[in-house]
């Protein structure tokens, strides 16, 4: 959950991308001698890296103009960050009024919805309030939020005072000072907005990455299938804990060990709770979920953390979610893996 908040520091996963450790394994088809290409910019508050196997030249150069510009909509739309972005001026509209939305923002705020309704409320877009009180929004200004205050905040928070309807294609806020946060979901959206770009490209091989949520399709250069990192959480400098294979599906991963302050000994990271706007201190250090949606990977990922270890692992067993759980445990880091993400045959580095 930080796609749209503030910047972040590069994700490991861009790094072995474009370089031999990302290399293939496996059998190789004749898409090893084809040519590929990489390319990367600035995007929601992060850096982007699109990595193509088997086109070059001009089709390079039409896919990069494609994902910049793709990304780009989304942020302009999305941003809390922005004061004109489409999320900014619905979080300022009055209450009770239909407020007319893109056919994206749209599809994220009805997406958040059903994952809000499927978590009860362990994903919640609505968290703003608290996102905001905390420091971890525009802002900027990280403190402890008391218990008091998180209290008087409570009843701008809940499914609830944001609804959608379908008709209008329109947000409707039950409280004018009722805000949405899609920071969880929008970067995970932002990445398969720009793989629909490439596939309506006719792209067949690429993997994409935006701050560390990540797309592929097809295989690599060595006609693999893309290797993805998940980084190990604190590791300085960062290395990989744990390389997937993937195609056709998405990656995304919360953590705890980005975006956070201490104060007195302990962290207070931007994983935060919907029910009692506290950030997360429940011993899991990151979530990664693989979906065919990046967005539906996003959010589900940031619900997971909020659950903690056993209910979460819990969820993602039921649902056939793919999900990877590294957990403090005194020390020393332990993994988690849902039956579903076994079965991707992911291979341990560290």
């Amino acid at each position: 959950m930080d796609a749209l908040i503030s910047p972040r520091r590069r994700s490991l996963v861009t790094g072995l991308a474009s370089a031999s450790l990302l290399a293939a394994c496996g059998e190789r088809t004749s898409l090893r001698a084809a040519p590929a290409a990489e390319f990367r910019g600035p995007a929601m508050g992060s850096t982007y890296t699109v990595k193509l196997a088997g086109h070059g030249g001009l089709a390079a150069e039409a896919a990069r103009d494609a994902v910049h510009d793709a990304l780009q909509s989304i942020e302009r739309r999305m941003s809390t960050y922005l004061p004109d972005s489409e999320l900014s001026r619905l979080n300022r509209a009055a209450a009770g009024t239909p407020f007319a939305l893109s056919a994206e923002t749209f599809a994220v705020l009805a997406l958040a919805r059903e994952i809000a309704l499927d978590t009860r409320g362990a994903f919640d877009v609505t968290v703003a309030p608290f996102v905001d009180a905390w420091g971890f929004g525009p802002s900027r200004h990280q403190r402890i939020v008391a218990e008091q205050e998180r209290r008087a905040l409570l009843p701008r928070v809940g499914q609830d005072k944001l609804t959608l309807d379908a008709d209008r294609r329109a947000a409707v806020k039950a409280r004018a000072d009722v805000a949405a946060d899609l920071s969880a979901i929008a970067k995970g959206y932002g990445v398969d907005h720009a793989a629909r770009a490439l596939d309506a490209l006719g792209v067949a091989n690429y993997m994409i990455e935006a701050g560390g949520e990540v797309r592929t399709r097809g295989r690599n250069a060595e006609g693999a299938p893309w290797q993805i990192a998940i980084e190990a959480p604190d590791a300085t400098p960062q290395r990989p804990w744990l390389v997937v294979p993937l195609s056709g599906l998405s990656l995304a991963t919360s953590g705890d060990y980005r975006i956070y302050f201490e104060r007195d000994g302990r962290r207070y990271c931007h994983e935060i709770d919907p029910e009692n706007g506290q950030t997360i201190d429940n011993g899991v250090a990151s979530v990664s979920v693989v979906s065919p949606e990046c967005a539906r990977a996003d959010a589900l990922a940031t619900a997971l953390m909020v659950m903690g270890e056993a209910r979460g692992a819990a969820f993602a067993a039921e649902r056939g979610i793919a999900a990877y759980f590294i957990v403090r445990d005194g020390r020393h880091l332990r993994a988690h893996a849902s039956p579903a993400f076994v079965a991707l045959g992911g291979r341990r580095l560290a």
